[in-house]
């Protein structure tokens, strides 16, 4: 365990050392690299701002009215049917949108029902074999346009592939819990 510990403590000034020595032997002016590089992700940053703004809105928003809870009520039958746990549905709702809001529900959940328990067993899983999908997706759409903000054109099947995958993590998730619990 020590050498693993050694090993990690090593990795970032290594990696360091090997940007630093990659670029001396290749000739490159290594500082106005990195200043490009900085100038170029401040930019998508400025740029993604305000998706990110609006989606951080529209998550308080959607969960403050009571969404979620509704959301939750109408896939009950579903959650039932498939052996689901409905302390988990708006955690796997919420996730597909953001990541910190989701955390928080695991949390809760951990809280009530154990970290041990089916239903804390199934909420890591799920946030291990799940994507914040539309966090994402927007995030990728802003920071891939151009200048003239003219980006990705042809993205059709980029949600439907999203949630599939997704669905299939969520399934793998139940799955395997239903083995273990």
């Amino acid at each position: 365990m020590e050498i693993l510990t050694f090993i990690s403590n090593l990795m970032i000034p290594l990696v360091i050392m090997y940007i630093v020595a990659y670029g001396l032997l290749a000739k490159t002016d290594i500082f106005d690299a990195f200043l490009k590089g900085a100038t170029d992700g401040l930019k998508i940053v400025f740029r993604i701002l305000p998706t990110l703004v609006g989606l951080m809105v529209a998550i308080c928003i959607l969960s403050e009215s009571g969404f979620f809870n509704v959301l939750s009520v109408i896939l009950k039958p579903l959650a039932d049917l498939t052996g689901f746990p409905v302390a988990v549905l708006p955690l796997s709702i919420i996730k597909m949108i953001s990541s910190s809001a989701a955390t928080g529900l695991a949390l809760d959940i951990f809280k009530k029902f154990g970290v041990d328990s089916r239903e804390g067993y199934l909420a890591a899983l799920l946030m291990c074999c799940s994507e914040t999908i539309f966090y994402t997706i927007s995030v990728y759409f802003q920071a891939t346009k151009d200048e003239n903000g003219k980006g990705v054109t042809n993205g059709r099947w980029l949600l439907f592939g999203a949630l599939l995958s997704t669905f299939a993590g969520m399934a793998a998730s139940l799955i395997l819990t239903n083995l273990t619990h």
